[in-house]
């Protein structure tokens, strides 16, 4: 989707101010701005229209080649642990 870039005015002062601040917190204005602007769209567009406008932007998902079927190996056999089982000892 094209993204659109905003310009805003802001006393110089005061911005200085709010980068110091910011960057105490380990963040900037550009993503404070950038959550801000994501709050205010979902406060103010219905959600079947942001549904609806998420769901057009998606990339379409190229589908996945089916895996050819292998035969399943064979469980194992389980051996008896009494082989001699039936037979008589002779002495």
């Amino acid at each position: 989707m094209e993204k659109n870039e905003i310009t805003l005015s802001f006393d110089s002062e005061k911005m200085e101010a709010l980068v110091f601040y910011l960057k105490k917190e380990n963040t900037t204005v550009q993503k404070k701005m950038d959550e801000a602007l994501r709050l205010f769209y979902e406060q103010t567009v219905p959600e079947p229209l942001r549904e609806y406008l998420d769901a057009k932007s998606a990339p379409a998902r190229p589908k996945r080649p089916s895996r050819p079927s292998q035969p399943k190996p064979d469980a194992p056999r389980q051996t008896s642990a009494l082989t001699n089982q039936g037979k008589e000892d002779t002495v």
